[in-house]
């Protein structure tokens, strides 16, 4: 039986036996290099899952020795502790439990002590959402690997496909990068375009994103492994450095002043979360002109679509939307659902108000 881990470290099934799958992981016991995978949500776990099926190919030159991910997290209105994606997926594929390290913090001494033990060479990361201290880094002699969902040094931080979204970006991609002290400012090793449609959203560009970046990692762990990735890696240019910190809670309000364009930019980083708004936007077209609206106010529905004016004589074109305690339903459902009451916008004062729609 595994021994249980130190107070210090929360771990996910800490006495559970080892499967035999992985029985030699970090034990010495096979030629392959020991990798270590660090990651969390769902976008994460399909990192995991593509790392573990090309390990268990004969002719693989790695194996995954460990995982690390963020604890257990109460979840839905019970509130019950649940696992990461990540952990659900490795446990779920027999990954053992004591090899799912789950620390508060990266730099817990218990924590850093169990990684030295699994002796990996080379650590991957892809949205696992902890600092890692230089402790951690000088850890694996190959370093730290990082999947990252933007062009580097283009968005650096932590929303960087939300922000690129919001900025209407046209190109977009995943880089394959060197982790450093400083926040995603480690070389490049590789790095993998990928045109953005205009009505594509967050949730659905990040998992394409990571799936190519995926594949990028499974081409390049060859020369990662062998030391001569680091000869190749560039250096990012600083000058032409932008970042993407976190969006928080005020930048979901919405300002019918604005043009059309930017509030469309906006609803498509919107990940499945409640909004504070009297109905809730799913989907938008942006409009450059709108002629048929009556007046400044008044909401119209031409072809699927409601037409809210917006700033610049410009127009929303809301497709999908949702109202509270309901399923997410057409603008043509509801429309007809108005059974021809008049759809007025609300004026509203950012941030003090809230928007609303009006039936009269």
């Amino acid at each position: 039986m595994a021994r249980c881990s130190p107070p210090l470290l929360r771990r996910l099934f800490c006495c559970a036996a080892k499967s035999a799958s992985a029985a030699g992981a970090g034990a010495g016991g096979t030629s392959k290099k020991n990798i270590v995978f660090l990651g969390s949500p769902q976008v994460a776990a399909s990192v995991l899952e593509t790392l573990l099926v090309a390990s268990e190919s004969p002719d693989s030159a790695f194996q995954v020795a460990a995982v690390v991910t963020q604890p257990p997290a109460a979840k839905n209105r019970g509130r019950k502790l649940m696992p990461s994606a990540v952990a659900q997926l490795a446990l779920d594929r027999g990954f053992p439990g004591d090899l799912i390290f789950t620390p508060e913090r990266a730099g817990e001494e218990a924590f850093l002590s169990d990684l030295k033990e699994v002796r990996p060479e080379l650590c991957i990361t892809a949205a696992y959402g902890n600092i890692l201290p230089q402790r951690f880094l000088d850890i694996p002699p190959y370093g730290t690997v990082n999947i990252h969902p933007s062009l580097l040094p283009l968005y650096r931080g932590a929303a960087p496909v939300q922000r690129a979204l919001q900025d209407g970006v046209e190109e977009t991609g995943v880089s394959l990068a060197y982790t450093v002290r400083a926040l995603d400012a480690g070389p490049v090793i590789a790095s993998e375009k990928f045109t953005v449609d205009e009505y594509i959203k967050a949730p659905e560009l990040l998992a394409i994103l990571f799936n190519l970046g995926s594949k990028l990692l499974l081409r390049e762990l060859p020369s990662i492994l062998d030391g001569s990735a680091k000869e190749k890696a560039k250096p990012q240019d600083d000058s032409k450095v932008t970042h993407a910190p976190k969006l928080n809670s005020d930048e979901s309000w919405l300002s019918f002043n604005q043009e059309a364009k930017l509030l469309h930019n906006k609803l498509v980083n919107q990940n499945g979360e409640p909004d504070v708004l009297e109905i809730k936007v799913i989907s938008t077209k942006a409009c450059a002109s709108c002629d048929k609206t009556r007046d400044g106010n008044e909401v119209l529905f031409s072809g699927n679509s409601l037409l809210i004016p917006c700033g610049g004589s410009s127009c929303l074109e809301v497709v999908e939307l949702q109202l509270p305690g309901k399923k997410v339903t057409t603008a043509r459902d509801f429309w007809n659902g108005l059974r021809g009451q008049k759809l007025l916008k609300s004026p509203w004062c950012y941030p003090k108000t809230r928007p609303k729609l009006l039936a009269s």
